[in-house]
């Protein structure tokens, strides 16, 4: 069985007088349309979930309150899907912006069914990394005067080699060029990564 939590109680108590009977009514659709759902709060609203993932979330706002199913795009028919706020429905100022409690169970239904195909999918493979540009004839000249650097480049990943490449060729003059030419063959004699200041430690 799903899982009430006393925060979703307290959100909706002291959310506007218009919208308790909305979240209620939805927070209730919801369990009947998924028993094992489980209440959480995510970013500061009502969420429920589902076989440990997101199923759907309900916000109250000033005016209107919102239902969003997660990863909802194609769930809910044009005729009903509205895109004046956050979620699937649009401003839900009543309960008469809502469809029936029958086809809302029944869009729960449909958002479990893509939860558990996404899940039994399993994740995405992963892109292959980007590989790095080839290294321009003037850093390749000055990396060959220096065997450390030539080293340390020659063992950088693709996106790090990446880095000194697109910060050398974007160089507008000359002389800057040169210059980032210079820093960055010092830099990597050092092992240093293009970005080696922002990085921890």
């Amino acid at each position: 069985m799903g899982q009430r939590d006393p925060r979703v109680d307290a959100y909706i108590a002291k959310s506007a007088e218009f919208a308790r009977p909305i979240l209620m009514h939805l927070r209730d659709t919801i369990h009947a349309g998924c028993p094992d759902a489980e209440e959480a709060i995510k970013w500061g609203m009502p969420a429920f979930l589902y076989s440990g993932r997101i199923l759907c979330g309900i916000a109250a706002f000033k005016q209107h309150c919102a239902l969003g199913f997660w990863g909802g795009r194609g769930l809910i028919g044009n005729e009903e899907r509205r895109d004046d706020a956050m979620g699937q429905f649009g401003r839900i100022a009543s309960l008469k912006d809502l469809p029936s409690k029958k086809v809302l169970i029944g869009y729960v239904k449909q958002a479990m069914k893509r939860g558990d195909e996404r899940a039994a999918a399993g994740p995405k493979p992963k892109k292959p990394p980007k590989p790095a540009p080839p290294a321009p004839d003037d850093l390749v000249a000055a990396l060959k005067k220096n065997k450390k650097a030539q080293a340390i480049f020659d063992a950088f990943s693709a996106s790090c080699k990446r880095e000194y490449i697109e910060w050398i060729v974007e160089a507008k003059r000359e002389a800057t060029r040169a210059s980032r030419i210079d820093q960055a063959v010092e830099w990597m004699a050092e092992g240093k990564q293009r970005n080696w200041k922002y990085q921890n430690g």
